[in-house]
């Protein structure tokens, strides 16, 4: 019996911790992430398609955003600070990604490595690069997210992370309306209580 260790490693995203040079309220896992920035990414192409009479695969979108940071169920999470600090490090690091996505193709059997690959692994079809610009939005926006929510318990540790992330989204909102909807539309709902979400008017 064949034995293949893709699903059983992806599964472990639920043991890598974000933020981890940041005291956080709530701790956040890559599982969660990852699911939040498929949601988004899904939205983005959704609102482009409907509102920019664009035709984006949002269904694929979602998909290459569930697994975008897999790669860090090997090499970890390395915080952004560090990741960025110079080009050195980010272009060593980009290496170290794309050794580990291999790793993880590896794990599947032959008949499922092909389909897998453009999911995994960045390639040159056109249509994923358009897709991957609102996956990279997406994540942008879940860490503002995390950064509302934090800041929203009570945590001032997030207060640099949220300006600087608020930045780099009204940058990609030059180029992707989308993101400015999105924000416009649903990111003051986050961090209410459950009851405020609730209340109707």
């Amino acid at each position: 019996m064949a034995d293949y260790h893709f699903f059983a490693t992806v599964s472990r995203m639920k043991y890598i911790t974000r933020w981890a040079l940041m005291r956080n309220s709530r701790c956040e896992n890559l599982s969660e992430h990852s699911l939040e920035v498929a949601m988004i990414a899904h939205a983005l192409c959704l609102i482009g398609n409907v509102r920019y009479g664009k035709n984006l695969d949002a269904d694929r979108a979602a998909v290459l955003a569930m697994y975008h940071d897999a790669s860090e169920i090997i090499t970890g999470d390395l915080p952004t600070p560090v990741k960025y600090y110079n080009k050195d490090i980010k272009t060593a690091y980009k290496e170290v990604e794309r050794i580990a996505e291999g790793q993880l193709l590896d794990e599947l059997p032959e008949y499922l490595r092909s389909s897998y690959e453009g999911i995994v692994k960045e390639t040159d079809n056109p249509e994923d690069t358009e897709l991957r610009k609102y996956v990279k939005a997406a994540d942008k926006l879940s860490a503002l997210i995390k950064c509302v929510e934090e800041e929203r318990s009570g945590n001032t540790e997030f207060k640099t992370a949220y300006q600087s992330t608020m930045e780099s989204i009204r940058a990609i909102g030059e180029e992707l309306p989308e993101v400015n909807d999105f924000t416009e539309d649903f990111l003051s709902a986050y961090g209410n209580t459950l009851d405020e979400l609730l209340r109707k008017g």
